[in-house]
């Protein structure tokens, strides 16, 4: 295979994996949208952190702890 051949697969990897990959991150705005759409209220405390963007905010009467990860999944903490 040339040297050629490879860069041309690299690069197209590189083209596929940006493609694939989310075209941003959730604004404020768009986090507190989708939160509210799945059923959370009062959205407060937003930070981001190595999981992705920590929230806390009410569901059902209840407090929760909340991780929003880079593709928008909403998963809730212990």
């Amino acid at each position: 295979m040339s040297a050629r051949a490879i860069f041309r697969a690299v690069l197209c990897s590189l083209v596929m994996v940006g493609a694939l990959s989310p075209a941003h991150a959730l604004t404020e705005q768009e986090l507190i949208a989708k939160l509210e759409a799945a059923g959370y209220s009062q959205i407060r405390d937003i930070k981001s952190t190595a999981e992705g963007t920590a929230v806390k905010a009410m569901k059902d009467g209840k407090e929760v702890s909340l991780v929003v990860d880079s593709s928008g999944k909403i998963q809730e903490r212990r």
